[in-house]
């Protein structure tokens, strides 16, 4: 019986650095790109929730605003693992797609359910479209955080290419 080998590719590891700064920069985009996008929204009268919440959140007390930037920074690092082999453009773009479409589906199906509030919205067209709004623009922000400071510049002094050009090890 013979044996066939398939050549593959191996995983690439994802430097912790990396991670942390995804954590950092989806955390930082909660207070600039997501919370802004819920401000334009509210001002156009899109929305009836108010920006930067401050209310107290279950079961610890935490302002509403640091709770969300909490989870805007786990969400940033799944983004830089997820997308860690994306570049420039590209991965600007996969950024911003990643956040209009996971977060928002854990939203509305996993953590509307477990706050008593109807999935996606209650499917009122209206209300369904916040969420991927201000979810690509968080998306955006960490993306950007990612792609301006994730680049170890130790790597860059050695000779190496920048974040747009040369592949992740």
């Amino acid at each position: 019986m013979a044996t066939q080998t398939l050549p593959h590719e191996h995983a690439a590891i994802v430097p912790p650095r990396w991670l942390i700064v995804g954590f950092i920069s989806g955390a930082v985009s909660v207070l600039i790109f997501h919370q802004g996008a819920f401000a334009l929204l509210h001002a156009l009268a899109l929305t009836p929730r108010a920006p930067y919440p401050m209310d107290a959140t279950a079961p610890f007390g935490i302002p509403a605003l640091w709770s969300l930037a909490f989870w805007g920074g786990v969400w940033g690092a799944i983004l830089a693992a997820t997308l860690a082999r994306l570049r420039g453009g590209a991965f600007i773009v996969g950024a911003a797609i990643f956040g209009a479409v996971l977060p928002t589906l854990v939203a509305w199906l996993v953590v509307a359910p477990l706050k008593g509030q109807p999935i996606a919205a209650g499917f009122d067209p209206l209300g369904m479209i916040v969420g991927p709004i201000v979810n690509a623009a968080w998306g955006l922000g960490a993306g950007i955080g990612l792609a301006l400071f994730g680049d170890p510049h130790p790597a860059r002094a050695r000779g190496h290419a920048s974040f747009a050009s040369s592949p992740r090890r």
